[in-house]
């Protein structure tokens, strides 16, 4: 009687643990994502682990090989052709599901490819799609936009999860909170201020701006207004910047460790 007394009870413990990661435990929740460089694995693993959920990798008949440039050539040979990448089958059965988180590197300013083929093959009415993804500069917004447009009847979260490649390190610090925050997981987060009203840029903030956007692959522009907070972690700008007749906005962060580097977050053009 004792034997079966005590595995009742450290059963009934292993369900209250459970429950305490995820809000949405009682919720079938699966991590489906692609990566081709392994950013997005990363993050799809750190959710897998934060909420417990089940994951799985979105794989190819015929997988992208050498180097991103070579990727992003095929992908657009692909694009213009229409002919689409061919996926292995999941072995997930998505019915199952009813959140699934959904990763992708952005490609061409959206979702990469194999994600078209994706929302093609497969159903996903009546699910909800919360998104991440990885990126150089920025694209979650368009790619969220073309989401919802091609999948009308599934439930497309209001706000998705983005991070740049070179910030890969950052991921659990920022998805704790994002998940916090949108109340995917449970646990509190320190309540972040707003920006300060937009200015003219200063000489000392354009410096700022230059070295966290000077090393970037493509010009990104030149800082016009700006706003600011400080935080816990150090100072938060938010740049409207002008690139020949187009506005764009930068966010910039600096961490207040001494010699820290500027960094920008992302692009939303």
């Amino acid at each position: 009687m004792k034997h079966y007394f005590w595995t009742a009870v450290m059963m009934a413990i292993a369900c209250v643990f459970t429950a305490c990661g995820s809000k949405e435990s009682g919720n079938k929740q699966l991590v489906l994502y692609y990566s081709q460089i392994g950013a997005t694995k990363a993050v799809a693993e750190t959710i897998q682990k934060m909420l417990d959920a089940d994951v799985e990798a979105i794989e190819l008949e015929n997988p992208y090989t050498g180097s991103y440039a070579e990727t992003v050539q095929r992908a657009g040979q692909e694009r213009q052709s229409g002919n689409m990448p061919k996926l292995k089958p999941l072995k997930s059965d998505l019915s199952k599901y009813e959140t699934i988180y959904l990763g992708f590197p952005i490609w061409y300013g959206t979702y990469a490819l194999p994600i078209a083929s994706l929302v093609k093959e497969y159903d996903f009415e009546g699910k909800k799609i919360v998104t991440f993804c990885t990126f150089g500069s920025g694209g979650l917004e368009p790619a969220m936009a073309d989401l919802k447009n091609a999948l009308p009847k599934a439930e497309i979260a209001e706000h998705g999860f983005g991070i740049r490649n070179a910030r890969i390190a950052a991921t659990e610090k920022e998805l704790n909170r994002f998940l916090i925050e949108r109340g995917y997981m449970e646990g509190s987060v320190e309540a972040l201020p707003g920006y300060s009203e937009m200015r003219p840029v200063t000489e000392e903030e354009i410096q700022i701006f230059n070295a966290a956007c000077g090393d970037y692959q493509f010009p990104l522009g030149t800082p016009v207004l700006v706003g600011k907070r400080g935080t816990s972690d150090g100072v938060d700008y938010i740049y409207e910047v002008e690139s020949q007749g187009a506005t764009s906005t930068i966010y910039v962060t600096v961490g207040n460790e001494e010699g820290a580097k500027p960094e920008f977050t992302r692009v939303v053009r």
